[in-house]
């Protein structure tokens, strides 16, 4: 009898996502910048308000167990638009590294235009960091609008944007202040977009700013976080704008990013077309102590241990959801395990499209349709970071494995079980040899040396 229910739970599924996709279904990717797993207001946030965000997650599924790319934004979503982790994406690190043309580096973008998608990337540019303007064209993206390099969207007020590779300038802009908002400009170009791809298919990565600093927030958005606490005026230094109420200003960037979401819902209802468009939302990492904000104030992080730039659970477990109405289930939540590295795949399945092998990510579209019985798990999750001494961790089954400063041929294995100690308070190493020979193994099976980054030690 349970083998007969499986059959027909897989049955209706199939018949489900066909009915859904008499077209095929248009896929939108909202990716916010340095939002904690818990700066939402359903991951449990207290004080910053994200009805928008809540409501996505209402109308869709909720994933307590999901992984960005990396913990810093570069590798992050090299890992998103290619289906591969840090230790065999080519960009691995904030630096002077762009994803290469067409085919070396093939995205998520280039598999849905092979297959009829209109496709388009607005905001910050996801296939490099801070080297020369490169063409977001060459990894398979009809139309790109915002900024060709993370540096310059770290300025609200820029100087130029790039639409398809040329400038477009606002000569009032100062970086740090001016008369031109940049995120205005960017939801317009969102909400445009969806405009003229109405009959779809289409895929668009709207890769938000906020809330990154340098910190900017519109009256309108910080007002009723004032006076909530304690403001400390960030000190003036070149990289950051200087900001008389940092703190308030992060709720409010936050509080923008939530009210853009609720702006692009309303148009795909407005059209007609949010039914037959599948929406993710996540962050690209865990959130940041910058521009005078401290990531602990909103308990931005939860009860996990760690922000930007640390490999542990705070720094990398971050707030998705999927939602699509009439297929996936509304209300629903899984504690699937699941990384950056599985959208690719997740989207091909969803278009109807072949899933690339020389790829890490799986699927989980079984996970969506309501069909667990049928979802592949990973052996294992892996991250690999440059910066403050190298660090690389992984993830199998409930055990988690971290390992400090490769640069100086990598410190003791910590090792944790996130079924007992999710917060990564007990090291228990020292218990478990067998379990950190594990880790040890899927370092050197899951680390491809890379030819533009290393610890030193490759």
């Amino acid at each position: 009898m349970h083998r007969l229910s499986i059959i027909l739970t897989s049955i209706f599924s199939v018949l489900l996502l066909a009915s859904a996709s008499k077209s095929s279904p248009n896929i939108l990717y909202i990716l916010a910048d340095d939002l904690g797993y818990a700066d939402v207001g359903y991951q449990g946030q207290r004080i910053i308000k994200t009805p928008n965000i809540d409501q996505l997650a209402a109308s869709g599924m909720r994933f307590s167990q999901h992984y960005s790319g990396s913990t810093v934004c570069a590798p992050s979503r090299s890992c998103l638009l290619t289906g591969q982790h840090t230790g065999q994406t080519y960009v691995r690190a904030n630096q002077d590294i762009q994803l290469r043309k067409d085919p070396l580096d093939m995205t998520v973008a280039s598999y849905l235009k092979q297959a009829g998608y209109a496709t388009g990337m607005i905001g910050k540019a996801s296939t490099g960091c801070i080297c020369k303007p490169g063409n977001p064209a060459d990894n398979g993206f009809d139309y790109f609008f915002g900024f060709l390099t993370h540096r310059g969207a770290h300025r609200y007020f820029p100087e130029k944007m790039y639409r398809n590779g040329e400038a477009i300038q606002y000569p009032d802009n100062k970086g740090k202040n001016g008369e031109t908002y940049s995120q205005d400009i960017l939801l317009k170009e969102v909400l445009g977009f969806i405009e003229s791809e109405k009959k779809g298919p289409f895929f668009l990565h709207y890769s938000m700013q906020l809330p990154h600093a340098g910190l900017w927030a519109e009256e309108r958005f910080k007002a009723p976080y004032r006076g909530i606490w304690k403001e400390v005026p960030n000190a003036k230094n070149a990289h950051y704008r200087y900001e008389e109420e940092p703190v308030a200003t992060m709720a409010g960037m936050i509080a923008r990013a939530d009210w853009e979401i609720g702006q692009i819902l309303l148009k795909l209802e407005d059209l007609g077309i949010l039914e037959n468009t599948v929406i993710f939302f996540a962050s690209d990492n865990g959130p940041h102590s910058a521009g005078g904000h401290n990531a602990e104030l909103f308990n931005g992080n939860g009860m996990l241990r760690g922000e930007k730039r640390d490999l542990y659970e705070g720094g990398i477990r971050v707030p998705h959801v999927v939602s699509w109405k009439g297929v996936v289930q509304a209300g629903s939540s899984s504690n699937h395990v699941s990384a950056f590295w599985d959208f690719l795949p997740t989207a091909c399945e969803i278009a109807g499209i072949p899933v690339p092998e020389n790829i890490n990510g799986i699927s989980y579209l079984p996970t969506l349709l309501g069909n667990s019985e049928e979802q592949a798990i990973h052996e294992y999750l892996y991250w690999e970071f440059y910066e403050q001494g190298g660090k690389r961790a992984t993830r199998f089954g409930d055990w988690k494995a971290v390992q400090l400063f490769m640069d100086k041929g990598g410190y003791a294995i910590e090792l944790y079980n996130l079924d007992k100690d999710v917060r990564e308070r007990y090291n228990i190493a020292s218990n478990h040899p067998d379990i950190v020979a594990q880790a040890e193994a899927i370092f050197k099976d899951a680390h491809v040396p890379s030819p533009v980054v290393s610890w030193g030690n490759q």
